[in-house]
């Protein structure tokens, strides 16, 4: 009996581990599956206005603006992550080749909530690349630098 209890601390500090590390590798399937779920949750009149607002300003094909991508940053100033975006956003949207609309969305502001919702964000930061047209074609959660999501782009083109 006084075996046991000496090793059970460390049977709890084995299954805290095992636990955090289960967690960290299904940290993406989360936030895939909550994103979706806001997705679906996300009200139909909500969702053509901002399938408007997107066809209106994102839409380069259609609008004429000089743009050949859209990088939306879902983030908050209190967040650690996000401001380590700030630079990263500032170096793309300086990028003269491929130029890029850089929109920042903050998450706390009441009018960027039905976008949040569009979009299914679940964390921030989040990044979510549309095309030409508007359409997305890639997200990130967390840090990404300017080098990689440049790299994306180009490689989209």
């Amino acid at each position: 009996m006084v075996k046991l209890k000496k090793i059970i601390p460390y049977i709890l500090v084995v299954l805290l581990l095992a636990l955090l590390i289960l967690g960290y590798a299904l940290k993406d399937n989360l936030n895939e599956y909550i994103s979706g779920e806001m997705q679906q949750q996300t009200n139909p009149e909500i969702r053509l206005t901002i399938e408007e607002q997107i066809r209106s300003k994102y839409n380069y094909v259609e609008n004429g603006e000089k743009y050949d991508f859209t990088f939306l940053e879902f983030g908050s100033t209190g967040c650690a992550s996000c401001k380590q975006m700030e630079p990263v956003l500032e170096e793309v949207r300086n990028s003269k080749k491929p130029r890029i609309n850089v929109v920042f969305m903050h998450i706390m502001k009441p009018e960027n909530l039905p976008w949040m919702k569009y979009y299914g964000i679940s964390a921030v930061p989040m990044q979510v690349l549309l095309d030409k047209q508007g359409n997305e074609f890639y997200r990130h959660y967390g840090f990404i630098s300017a080098e990689e999501l440049l790299n994306k782009l180009l490689s989209q083109k």
